[in-house]
């Protein structure tokens, strides 16, 4: 325990600087009490399915620190086009230079040049201004943000969401006996956020929040926390115990560690991940990690679509690429149909949703997303799937 906590002591300093930066990007903290968009409009531009639809793809091209997962995204995009065949996407790619100004000015030069439909922008506070902009001309949005709070009206979110993965995975503890759940969260704004989606997944599957413990970034605030969840467990009745904690975040080995030490037998109380641990296999040694549960998308087409990516462009892409391609493939799904509405809010809420990059998605008339998602664990070091994830949203979990 005490190498543990050793190694973990240097990155926890910074971590709480680093975790809130990596959320900010899409979420605003002022929004954490509000998981729900207001009601997505149905109405949208006509368009004539038979010739060419334009397409504005917004991306911070000229930001230095996102120019890279631009470019990524703009290959994803034009990859999904090829995969269409036949439909006529016109696709113009405009800067948004990581600014929201940049990108509200863009959004209305897009429709000025004729744009039917926006995919984009990258970052929740540039979609919200650019929305806004384009909102009274009845253009939708489909921005790569994962901040479900900003949805709504002519404004869609296509990143995974924290209310999906607890709503599938709480959904999943239900019908496996555990109806009571302690959240464990970081007191900062990933944590507040997760904390939020889980109480909301919690109330929607019938299952009881029985304590919320809270911890500060600190190694002592990790350290006295993971301590105390055994007595908070016992004491509140909860069967499981749904930790918010990124599996990249310094805290895990500690959590993992140091939890079962002190009486959260994972044998007896179920672990939960917020977050994918698949992306950290070292966490898989930790005994905590034993029998856990967390999510994943689809790995086969995952793997297939950065096979494919990294075939026609010589990389492999960045994680957030697969979005680009996904509101590509919806669209063209859409104006394949053949329906001058194809582009409305009622038509993108499909209850069928779509094929993306890592299976099945929809959009909600709130403005958020549901993906198909498995529910995995770990078994002697190795990740397991419990519960694929569903080719339709007729499948298991839905």
């Amino acid at each position: 325990m005490f190498a543990v906590l050793s190694s973990a002591r240097k990155a926890l300093r910074t971590v709480a600087i680093v975790a809130t930066a990596g959320l900010l990007a899409a979420c605003d903290a002022s929004m954490i009490s509000d998981l729900g968009g207001s009601t997505a409009a149905g109405g949208g531009p006509r368009i004539d399915p038979n010739k060419p639809v334009r397409v504005a793809l917004l991306v911070p091209q000229s930001d230095p620190a996102a120019a890279s997962i631009a470019r990524d995204m703009e290959n994803a995009a034009r990859l999904a086009i090829a995969d269409l065949g036949g439909v006529p996407i016109d696709l113009a790619v405009y800067d948004t230079a990581g600014s929201p100004a940049t990108a509200a000015a863009q959004a209305q030069r897009a429709v000025d040049e004729g744009a039917k439909i926006i995919l984009g922008p990258l970052r929740g506070e540039a979609a919200v201004e650019a929305s806004k902009v384009v909102a009274d001309e009845g253009v939708n949005m489909l921005s790569f943000s994962n901040n479900p709070s900003i949805a709504g009206g002519n404004l869609f979110v296509l990143g995974p969401t924290f209310v999906n993965t607890a709503d599938r995975l709480l959904g999943y503890a239900h019908r496996q006996g555990r109806n009571s759940v302690a959240i464990l969260h970081s007191d900062d704004v990933p944590g507040q956020f997760g904390k939020a989606a889980i109480q909301q997944a919690a109330s929607q599957n019938g299952v009881r929040v029985a304590a919320i413990q809270p911890y500060p970034l600190s190694i002592e605030g990790v350290t006295t926390a993971a301590q105390s969840m055994g007595r908070v467990a016992a004491t509140s009745g909860a069967d499981s115990v749904f930790i918010t904690t990124d599996a990249t975040n310094a805290a895990m080995p500690i959590l993992l560690q140091v939890m079962p030490e002190n009486g959260l037998n994972p044998a007896q109380v179920q672990y939960i991940g917020l977050t994918r641990w698949d992306v950290k296999p070292e966490l898989f040694s930790y005994p905590g990690a034993e029998g856990a549960w967390f999510t994943l998308p689809n790995q086969a087409m995952q793997r297939n679509f950065s096979a494919r990516y990294s075939n026609a462009y010589g990389a492999a892409p960045h994680p957030l690429a697969g979005l680009a391609f996904d509101g590509i493939a919806a669209i063209g799904a859409l104006v394949e149909q053949g329906r001058n509405d194809a582009l409305t809010g009622r038509a993108l809420t499909q209850s069928a949703g779509f094929q993306g990059t890592g299976g099945v998605f929809r959009l909600k008339s709130d403005g958020t997303n549901e993906r198909g998602l498995a529910v995995a664990t770990v078994r002697n070091n190795q990740m397991v799937i419990l519960d694929p994830a569903p080719s339709s949203f007729s499948g298991a979990g839905f």
